[in-house]
C-alpha cells in the first residue's frame, strides 16, 4: 500500500498544498514550525480518521477559517482507494471512502494500516496507563474488528455502570440485579479484550526484542510486561469483591480499563533508568515491532512515518535504523527532519527510490 497523492486545504498552518509522492522514500525538510510534522499528521488522520498530535478536530482547523479538508488518494492491493476527510465548525466530521461517506468512523479503522514513530511517543513512557492502553487498543483493532467492537461495547457498559454507581449515591438506594446486569456484560466483553490483548502481547514480545537488539546493537536487555487483574481472578469476581469500594467511590475500580504495559531496561523501569537515547530506541523498537505484527495480520503492508526521529540518537543508532529500513519488508517510508543535509545522507544510504520536499 502507498499513499500517491495528498491535498490539503485550511489544514493546520497550510493554506493550500498538493503533494505527490514517490512509492518508497518520501522526506519532508524545513525549519521547525514549517509544517513538517503537520504533513505527517495529515497522512495519519487519513488513516485514522483523526489527529495523531491533537484530538480536539476543530483544533486542527487553520485559524480564521471555518472548515479543513484532507485528500488523499492511495494505492491499496492495485486498486486506487480516494479517502477524504472533511470538518465545518460546528458539524460533525465526515470522511468518506471513493465518495461514499461512513456511517461510523470506527469503520474506516484499519483500511489503511499505518505506523508513526514520534516524539511525541515519549508520552507512551511518561504518562499513565492510559496511554499505553490506547497504544495497545490501536495497534489490535487495525487487524481485528471483533476487538474494536468489544472494546466499545466494554466501555459503553462501563459508562453505564459508572452512571448507576452515582445514582444509587446521590438517591441513597441499591439492586443487586442491575447491577449484576452490568458486570455478567463487562466480564463478558472484558474477557474477551483480555485474551485479545494477552495474544498480541505473546507476538509483539519477541519481535520487540529483537527490533531493539538491532537498534542497540545488543548491548541492552529490555523488556515488555501485560498488568492485568484478571491474570489473578476473572472479571465478574473481581466486580463483586470490588462493589463496596465502588460504590463508595462512584466509578468502577476493576476490569481491563484499568491495566498496564511495563516498560523495562535491565530489569528496571525505562522512565526512570534509561537514557534518552535508550527510552527513544525503546519506543522506535515498540513501534516497528508494531510494524510487523500489522503487516502479518493484515496481510498489508503499513505506511512507515518517521517524524523527526533521528534527533537525539547517536550516529551508531540512526546508522541501525537505517540499515533496518534498507529491506523490502517495508514499504513506503515518510521521514521528516530539520536539516536537509543530514537527510539526503540518510536516505543516500538506503537503496531505495526517493523524493525530498522542502517547506
Amino acid at each position: 500500500m502507498f499513499l500517491q497523492k495528498l491535498s490539503l486545504v485550511n489544514y493546520k498552518n497550510f493554506d493550500s498544498q498538493d503533494f505527490e509522492f514517490d512509492r518508497k522514500i518520501n522526506c519532508v525538510v524545513g525549519d521547525n514550525g514549517v509544517g513538517k510534522t503537520n504533513v505527517m499528521d495529515a497522512i495519519y488522520h487519513l488513516c485514522f480518521g483523526k489527529s495523531y498530535f491533537n484530538p480536539v478536530s476543530s483544533q486542527n482547523i487553520k485559524h480564521g477559517e471555518e472548515f479543513f479538508v484532507i485528500e488523499g488518494l492511495f494505492n491499496l492491493k492495485d486498486r486506487e482507494e480516494k479517502v477524504v476527510c472533511s470538518l465545518k465548525r460546528g458539524l460533525p466530521k465526515v470522511i468518506k471512502r471513493n465518495d461514499k461517506a461512513y456511517e461510523r468512523i470506527s469503520d474506516h479503522i484499519g483500511l489503511l494500516p499505518l505506523v508513526i514513530i514520534s516524539p511525541a511517543d515519549r508520552d507512551l513512557i511518561t504518562e499513565g496507563s492510559d496511554t499505553r492502553r490506547k497504544f495497545m487498543d490501536g495497534v489490535i483493532s487495525q487487524s481485528d474488528k471483533n476487538y474494536l467492537r468489544s472494546l466499545l461495547n466494554y466501555n459503553k457498559v462501563l459508562s453505564q455502570r459508572n452512571a448507576l454507581l452515582k445514582y444509587f449515591a446521590l438517591n441513597n438506594t441499591f439492586s443487586d440485579r442491575t447491577i449484576d446486569v452490568y458486570n455478567e456484560q463487562l466480564h463478558s466483553y472484558g474477557n474477551q479484550i483480555y485474551e485479545s490483548r494477552l495474544g498480541f502481547m505473546e507476538a509483539l514480545v519477541p519481535i520487540f526484542q529483537e527490533k531493539y537488539e538491532t537498534i542497540s546493537g545488543g548491548n541492552e536487555v529490555v523488556g515488555l510486561d501485560y498488568q492485568s487483574s484478571l491474570k489473578d481472578q476473572p472479571l465478574i469476581d473481581l466486580l463483586k469483591d470490588s462493589l463496596q469500594k465502588d460504590r463508595m467511590l462512584g466509578h468502577t475500580s476493576v476490569g481491563i480499563h484499568r491495566d498496564d504495559l511495563l516498560f523495562k531496561i535491565a530489569s528496571h523501569p525505562v522512565k526512570k533508568f534509561g537514557s534518552q537515547g535508550q527510552q527513544k530506541s525503546f519506543l522506535i523498537a515498540l513501534k516497528l515491532a508494531q510494524f510487523d505484527f500489522i503487516k502479518k495480520q493484515s496481510g498489508t503492508t503499513p505506511i512507515l512515518i518517521l517524524d523527526d526521529i533521528f534527533d537525539k540518537l547517536d550516529e551508531s543508532r540512526v546508522a541501525h535504523i537505517v540499515k533496518m529500513v534498507d529491506d523490502d519488508h517495508f514499504g513506503q517510508i515518510f521521514l521528516s527532519d530539520t536539516h536537509a543535509e543530514r537527510t539526503e545522507h540518510i536516505v543516500a544510504q538506503i537503496h531505495q527510490t526517493y523524493k525530498i520536499y522542502t517547506l
